[in-house]
C-alpha cells in the first residue's frame, strides 16, 4: 500500500539519499519522487548532484540557492542570541535544518506533493529537526524517513542502489561523516569515536593547524549594527561575503576548532568535532559589544535566554512558539548593540583587545582611578549599609539564637 503518491525528497547526492529514490518507489509504492538540493555554501558542484538525482530515478531535480536567507534569517538571529549549545557549539549544522524543512514544505505545496522525505537515520538529531520543523510548518504533510526504517547496512545500501543503476562510490569512502555548509563543518565517526584519540589533521578544512598559522598576529575589526555584523575592517559587506571572508581570515589563524563530547537529543553522548571560524569570532565579538552597550540587568538576564535559545535550535524547535517569543526579547535588546570590536588573531586564539560604540555605557570618568575620577566615594558608605542590611539582620538573629 502506498504511503504517498508524490514525494519531495531532501537530496544531498550521497549514497543514502540516492538510494531513497528507488526505495521509495519500489518498496513503498511512491509514484513520483522530486528531489530538492539546498545550496547552503557546502562547496559541492551542484549540477552533477542535480543530474545524479535524475539518473537515480527522480522525475524532477531541484537545486535552490538559499545561502543569503540562511545567513540573514537563521545565522544572524542566532548571533544576536549568542547561541552556543552547551556553551561551545555555535550550531552551524543545526541552523540549516529548519531552512531545509521550510523549502521542502514550500516545494511540496508548489508541486502538489502529499509527503516530504529525508535520508536521516534513527540515531541522530537531524531526523528530529526535520520532522518537527515540517510538522510545525504543515502538520498535514506526511514525513517519510526510509533510512530510519530500511535496516540495511552501508554495504547493503550500496548493493541495493547498484541494482537500480546507482553507481557505488568510486573511491574508498572516507571513514568520517562530514556535514558542511557556509557556517562550518561537523565531523564525526571513524577514529573520532574513541574519545581519547586526538583528531587527525586531515579532517580539517576551514582551519589551519597551529604550526601552519602566521607567525605574526593579525588585527581584525568587526562592526555591528543593531547586533548584526555588517563590516570587516571598515568595509561594509553583504551577509554571505562577510561570512566567507571571515571564515578565511579567522581559519587562517587556526581559530574556530571545537572538540567536544555533546549530549544529543536522543539521549546518547557523541564525540563531535566542529570548525566554525566566522561564527566563533562573531559570537565572541558580539557578546563583548553587548557588555559595552547593554545595562547590567539585561546582560545578566540574557545569559539564561541564550542558553535556552541554543537548546531550542539544537533540539529542532526553531519554529516553536518559545523560540519566537525569545526572539522578541533578543530583538528588543539589540537596538543599541552597534559599534566595533577589535580582535587579535594569533596561533589559534582570537583575543578581544578593543571595543567602541556610540551607545557605550562605559564612562571613563567614573571608572578611572586617576585625578579625573568623578565617582562620589562618600556615597558608598550609605549604599553599603543598606545593601548589607538583610545580611546584618540575619547574622544578629543567628548570633542571638546561639
Amino acid at each position: 500500500m502506498a504511503r504517498a503518491h508524490k514525494v519531495i525528497l531532501a537530496y544531498s547526492g550521497g549514497v543514502d539519499t540516492s538510494v531513497c529514490i528507488p526505495y521509495l518507489k519500489q518498496e513503498w509504492g511512491v509514484s513520483e519522487v522530486i528531489t530538492l538540493a539546498a545550496d547552503l555554501g557546502q562547496g559541492d558542484e551542484l549540477e552533477p548532484i542535480r543530474q545524479k538525482a535524475l539518473d537515480s530515478g527522480a522525475s524532477i531535480s531541484l537545486v535552490q540557492n538559499v545561502q543569503e536567507e540562511f545567513i540573514r534569517d537563521y545565522a544572524f538571529p542566532s548571533i544576536q542570541a549568542n547561541a552556543l549549545y552547551e556553551n561551545r557549539y555555535p550550531l552551524a549544522t543545526a541552523l540549516a535544518r529548519p531552512l531545509i524543512a521550510k523549502i521542502l514544505v514550500e516545494a511540496a505545496q508548489e508541486y502538489g506533493a502529499d509527503a516530504v522525505a529525508h535520508g536521516c537515520t534513527g540515531k541522530g538529531n537531524d531526523q528530529v529537526r526535520f520532522d518537527v520543523s515540517i510538522a510545525a510548518l504543515n502538520p498535514k504533510l506526511k514525513v517519510l524517513a526510509p533510512a530510519r526504517e530500511w535496516g540495511m547496512s552501508r554495504e547493503e545500501t550500496i548493493a541495493y542502489g547498484e541494482k537500480y543503476g546507482i553507481p557505488a562510490p568510486v573511491k574508498k569512502s572516507s571513514p568520517y561523516s562530514i556535514d558542511r555548509n557556509i557556517l562550518g563543518r561537523s565531523i564525526e565517526a571513524g577514529i573520532l569515536e574513541d574519545a581519547w584519540q586526538e583528531p587527525p589533521e586531515e579532517i580539517f578544512d576551514f582551519t589551519k593547524a597551529i604550526k601552519d598559522t602566521p607567525d605574526t598576529p593579525q588585527y581584525l575589526e568587526l562592526s555591528f549594527d543593531g547586533g548584526i555584523p555588517v563590516a570587516i575592517d571598515g568595509e561594509n559587506l553583504a551577509p554571505v561575503t562577510l561570512i566567507e571572508r571571515l571564515n578565511t581570515i579567522v581559519g587562517n589563524h587556526g581559530v574556530g576548532r571545537i572538540d567536544m563530547i555533546e549530549n544529543r537529543l536522543v539521549g546518547i553522548k557523541s564525540r563531535e568535532i566542529y570548525e566554525s571560524p566566522a561564527l566563533v569570532a562573531l559570537i565572541q565579538a558580539h557578546r563583548d559589544l553587548e557588555s559595552l552597550t547593554l545595562p547590567k540587568e539585561v546582560t545578566q538576564y540574557k545569559l539564561g535566554i541564550e542558553s535556552t535559545y541554543a537548546q531550542l535550535v539544537y533540539n529542532g524547535l526553531w519554529y516553536s512558539p518559545l523560540r519566537s517569543a525569545l526572539d522578541g526579547f533578543v530583538q528588543a535588546t539589540q537596538e543599541r548593540v552597534t559599534g566595533t570590536v577589535r580582535l587579535k588573531l594569533f596561533k589559534g586564539t582570537a583575543q578581544i583587545v578593543g571595543r567602541k560604540s556610540p551607545y557605550s555605557l562605559y564612562n571613563e570618568e567614573l571608572a578611572t582611578y586617576t585625578s579625573a575620577d568623578q565617582f562620589d566615594h562618600k556615597a558608598a558608605e550609605g549604599f553599603i549599609y543598606i545593601w548589607g542590611l538583610p545580611t546584618r539582620v540575619w547574622s544578629q538573629i543567628r548570633t542571638h539564637e546561639h
